[in-house]
């Protein structure tokens, strides 16, 4: 079993240890041409990242403010598997309110993927946190949030019921002629799955 990480350094360099030329051009396509990139594997970031699920609050916030693309995609995966765990009603609210205070630091809607359905659909779904959270995010400027707002009720089609997946339909109305790809995209797959479970 690998050795648990328990600062953003030791992570960083976990990362880096791991980076191969081929993952960074792959990675090149998705993110922003002055973004730092290590060139990580997916598997290989995710599995590192859970190394680090009970990393510190103040070297979890290092890892959000890092330069570098798969820094902060591990801070994300990190909220996504303590959303995994069994947890209180506040600590389900401290998660979801740690991934909205650090929005700023998404850049590619994979991060978005990666934790929104647990992390804040799970406590919305929970009456944790209020779903005006989801409208909110829905209305901003923003394409990433509101990649957040549609993104986030997926979790409602795996857990909840015909109601609360009705709630996730108001948010793709909301969002029904959004000019980005990548929400647009998002409320396609919201509806599709939504759809699917009709049948």
């Amino acid at each position: 079993m690998r050795r648990r990480l328990s600062t953003a350094d030791e992570l960083v360099t976990a990362l880096q240890n791991a980076s191969d030329p081929r993952e960074t051009e792959r990675i090149r396509t998705r993110v922003a041409t002055n973004e730092s990139v290590i060139g990580v594997r997916m598997s290989t970031l995710f599995a590192t990242a859970k190394l680090a699920t009970d990393i510190p609050a103040a070297e979890l916030e290092r890892l959000f403010i890092h330069p570098a693309y798969e820094p902060r995609l591990a801070a994300f995966c990190i909220l996504d598997f303590r959303a995994r765990r069994r947890l209180s009603a506040k600590e389900r609210e401290d998660l979801a309110a740690i991934y909205l205070d650090h929005h700023d630091a998404i850049t590619t809607w994979d991060m978005v993927d990666r934790a929104a359905p647990r992390v804040i659909g799970w406590p919305i779904l929970s009456d944790v946190i209020e779903f005006r959270v989801l409208e909110d995010l829905a209305r901003s400027d923003d394409p990433l949030r509101r990649r957040s707002a549609i993104t986030a009720p997926l979790w409602f089609i795996k857990k909840g019921t015909d109601g609360d997946v009705a709630r996730g339909l108001v948010i793709a109305d909301l969002l029904a002629d959004d000019p980005h790809p990548r929400v647009a995209a998002a409320v396609k797959i919201y509806r599709k799955h939504a759809a699917r479970r009709d049948q």
